[in-house]
């Protein structure tokens, strides 16, 4: 074989990382069969181009990123890092490549300044270069003025910026990024993509970098599709659009319907793979060679609504990944609960404040929600949202104004209130030692359920969230999609009235998100009232309304569709959540305190 041409060698010396048939297996423990994390997989990553890795839970992005990082040593198959053996020269490629973890690995008690310190120390980087390095670095992730504040203080977005400075101060010819921007506002995720790709074309470094952000995949010039440790499919964004012209659809509800019953319609009926909702409509990718039927699973009166649309990468994804047995299958006629009001104010606040000594961290806040409604919580990191969805709860108590909830004053009746309520927290925070059974049974007791009721629990909790073939697994040890099943299914165990779900899909897959969503839209359709705080914008067209919230104070509260208004122009016409958020929270737009309330609750 020749050496081939100029522009071959030139491209070849341009390759930073090369992955060749690469496996890596796990023993869980002694005797059990080992767990393939990757199987044969092989990639390459240039300088001066971000790639891309995508996937469902388990597919292996984040023991590909750390075997690249020499933090893993491959069962067989081989890692080029930089020219360098991951195998044999693993200290060498971890002093080259710029490595950010998806816990943005820093010391939480320690200083900005004193975490990239360490980081220098570490890396080796003389002295004299550092006080250059440090200021370039906090210009670009704007903490200048937070070098003093130790991390754990930071908000989630400083500390993703952080956590970019730290994995850059050796300046790398390497950055690998495993799901970086996981739990962070749409301003911070902009933010850090803007210092990525300012990197990548002014300094010509290599990127590899996992999401759980499919609209982040579009920014990828190279995205690499894995699925239970395998490459399915790679190339650029453009190429995986290209496949699926011709099957994706949107439909625009008529004025008396809401997307959410569309989207309950078209999930699970044959020849669709999908149903999302985004902008006020519900957009649909079909099987190959049922574009032409799509319109024959609506209702006679929906059929003028549809329209076909143009790709995105998430539609492809949807298309390319694997259906689970049982995806999209639910019951589109639920149940309502008998004897609840329908139109009945179930959470109310009025002048609501919380202070940590001298910082106001919730601002005079006011808000209504009623029954069966889908509420929203937004806003940037540090807002107050988390803190307001604290006081909520009654995880954490007021310092001043007004709550009541499920009727009771929060207050005074805490214990009355919190019988009502089913809560979710952001991180898993269930008993990792204990099985999925045990989890279970110890939050039906301490519910209160006897023992016929919690068999009864117990039993639906196996068949609305599949658990059975995993009762007997140590929670610790279930995928992230199954952890965040169990954790719901405990806050349901006792039937409450209101449920509160803290950024319940945070570092979850796609498809454990659609699922998510899809059971939610059948709980509110059965009475069941959810506040919801999110990251993912574009889960908050889920909301019937939502609160949009800024330094403890509200930007703006009304329907997705009056939400998305506020920021509409003739140059865009069709603006997003997310735009209007990002727009929201810049102070492009002034809203005047809300957007529109509908009579459902008073301006805060």
């Amino acid at each position: 074989m020749g050496l081939g041409t100029a522009d071959d060698q030139a491209a070849k010396s341009d390759i930073v990382l090369v992955v060749r048939h690469l496996c890596k297996s796990f023993v869980t423990k002694k005797g059990a069969p080992a767990q393939w994390a990757l199987d044969d997989v092989s990639l390459e990553a240039h300088a001066g181009r971000v790639t891309g890795l995508v996937g469902a839970d388990g597919a292996g992005k984040t023991t590909l990123i750390r075997t690249a990082a020499g933090l893993l040593l491959p069962t067989s198959g081989t890692v080029t890092v930089l020219g360098l053996d991951s195998a044999k020269e693993a200290i060498e490629i971890q002093r080259r490549v710029g490595y950010m973890p998806q816990k943005f690995g820093l010391y939480q008690d320690l200083s900005v300044d004193e975490n990239m310190t360490l980081y220098a120390d570490l890396q080796g980087v003389p002295m004299a270069e550092r006080p250059e390095r440090f200021q370039r670095l906090l210009r670009m992730t704007d903490l200048t003025a937070f070098t003093r504040r130790r991390a754990g203080a930071l908000s989630g977005g400083m500390k993703q910026k952080l956590g970019l400075a730290c994995a850059l101060i050796k300046s790398p010819r390497m950055l690998l990024l495993d799901e970086p921007t996981v739990g962070v506002d749409p301003v911070s995720r902009r933010e850090l993509w803007k210092i990525v790709y300012a990197l990548v074309e002014k300094e010509g470094i290599g990127v590899l970098l996992s999401t759980a952000y499919l609209d982040e995949a579009e920014r990828c010039q190279h995205v690499v599709l894995l699925h239970e440790g395998r490459n399915l499919d790679e190339g650029a964004p453009q190429k995986f659009k290209d496949r699926i012209r011709g099957r994706v659809f949107l439909i625009t509800p008529p004025a008396d319907v809401k997307p959410r019953q569309i989207q309950n319609h078209m999930a699970g009926q044959k020849g669709i793979i999908d149903a999302t909702i985004r902008s006020g409509r519900v957009r649909v990718v079909t099987e190959h060679g049922w574009g032409a039927q799509v319109a024959e699973t609506l209702p006679a009166a929906w059929r003028p609504h549809i329209r076909e649309a143009l790709p995105q990468f998430e539609d492809a994804f949807m298309a390319l990944i694997p259906r689970r047995q049982g995806h999209f299958q639910i019951d589109p006629h639920p149940a309502v609960r008998k004897g609840l009001p329908q139109d009945e104010v179930v959470v109310q606040t009025r002048g609501l404040e919380k202070w940590f000594g001298a910082f106001e961290a919730v601002k005079h806040l006011s808000f209504e929600v009623r029954r069966g409604e889908i509420f929203g919580l937004l806003g940037p990191n540090g807002a107050g949202k988390s803190t307001t969805f604290r006081m909520l709860c009654g995880l954490l108590s007021a310092s001043g104004g007004e709550i009541r909830v499920a009727g009771h004053d929060l207050r005074r009746s805490g214990a009355q209130a919190r019988a009502h309520l089913g809560y979710m927290a952001q991180q898993f925070s269930l008993y990792g030692q204990l099985s999925v059974a045990e989890n279970l049974t110890f939050y039906g007791r301490a519910y209160g359920l006897g023992d016929p009721k919690l068999r009864e629990r117990l039993a639906w909790a196996d068949a609305e969230f599949d658990l059975a073939r995993w009762r007997a697994t140590p929670a610790g040890q279930l995928p992230g999609g199954y952890k965040q099943r169990l954790a719901m299914a405990a806050a349901l165990l006792h039937e409450p009235d209101i449920i509160f779900l803290d950024e319940p899909t945070s570092g979850v897959d796609p498809l454990a998100r659609r699922e998510f969503w899809l059971r939610i839209n059948g709980f509110a359709e059965q009475g069941v009232t959810v506040v919801v705080t999110t990251h993912f914008m574009e889960e908050s067209e889920y909301c019937d309304r939502m609160l949009i919230m800024s330094q403890g104070a509200s930007l703006a509260m009304g329907t997705p569709a009056e939400i998305r208004k506020l920021v509409r122009t003739p140059d865009r016409p069709d603006p997003t959540i997310e735009d209007a958020f990002v727009a929201l929270a810049l102070g492009e737009v002034i809203p005047g305190g809300h957007a529109a309330d509908n009579g459902k609750g008073d301006s805060p």
